[in-house]
């Protein structure tokens, strides 16, 4: 399996604050995957490290197995589109354009550009600083799909944008996507769009990696679970209760299921969601416990 990105024990420092620690994790090339968390957990900064603005104060991090910072050659495969999209405001959309195949002359399209923003109707000689938000990050996108990048890295790219400009948006990524098997590794807070776009998952939380792997595998291993109020007894079935909510009569739990074994029919059990299961893995504050060391005061 090719991996677009890998990090071992990736650790970036400001001060004496940890902005990311001990980060491991994995993206498989060819996944639009999405990395999600609360303000301060660790996204941009694991993004800049990934496209080499940053500096790692401890572990690697590995773009297509080479360090993102050894040089020209590997950020032509990097595209990156900051989180305020930024373009030259004074600049039109041609002559970003243009500007864009002197600065990348390996593989440069410039007909995907303009036939883009062609498509959404974005005019090639307005100044993009009077263009609307949503045109603006369009072209941001154009621009950094035009490199033709093996990995596309977009750091909160529509989180100021309205409804239609944001399904507008997601809608030209997974179509450029599709045509250029592009791997992308696209930060939000926006769970339901990302859900209709991404495969893969990865949820940061107080600096450090705590779920990640495949968004249809990481959905079907998890259930929620209504029934009784339990004792301190293992639950048939559930390998972890990651989160938990009573009342006087009866339990809700999010679980991790185990697959070997039927839930017990006192419990009902109904499928999850991406946002469910991200809500609450980000929730789960305090270390995990395993089903059977679980219990509910009587």
């Amino acid at each position: 399996m090719e991996l677009a990105v890998e990090t071992r024990a990736l650790g970036k420092r400001y001060g004496r604050t940890w902005a990311l620690r001990d980060c491991a994790l994995q993206v498989p090339a060819g996944r639009i995957a999405a990395l999600v968390g609360p303000n301060g957990a660790g996204k941009t900064t694991l993004l800049h490290l990934a496209v080499g603005l940053l500096r790692p104060d401890a572990g690697e991090v590995r773009v297509f197995g080479r360090d993102p910072r050894d040089g020209p050659s590997v950020l032509a495969d990097i595209g990156f589109v900051a989180q305020d999209t930024p373009v030259y405001r004074d600049f039109t959309p041609a002559e970003l354009i243009t500007m864009g195949g002197k600065l990348n002359r390996r593989r440069w399209d410039a007909a995907l550009a303009r036939d883009r923003l062609a498509a959404l109707g974005i005019p090639p000689d307005k100044p993009a600083g009077k263009l609307s938000g949503g045109q603006r990050a369009q072209v941001a996108l154009a621009l950094a799909l035009a490199k033709r990048p093996r990995l596309l890295l977009l750091d909160e790219p529509i989180a100021s944008l309205d409804p239609l400009a944001r399904r507008e948006f997601m809608q030209a990524l997974m179509g450029a996507v599709a045509e250029s098997e592009t791997t992308v590794l696209l930060s939000s807070h926006l769970l339901a769009d990302l859900e209709r776009s991404c495969d893969y998952l990865i949820v940061l939380q107080t600096a450090r990696v705590q779920l990640t792997g495949a968004v249809d595998e990481l959905v079907d291993a998890h259930r929620t679970l209504v029934g009784p109020r339990a004792g301190s007894e293992s639950i048939a079935g559930v390998a972890e209760v990651v989160r938990a909510s009573h009342t006087e009569r009866q339990s809700t739990l999010l679980v991790r299921r185990d697959p070997a074994v039927p839930i017990d029919p006192l419990w009902t059990e109904h499928e999850v969601t991406l946002e469910d299961l991200v809500l609450a893995h980000l929730a789960a504050a305090e270390p995990r416990v395993t089903a059977a060391a679980w219990g509910v005061p009587a």
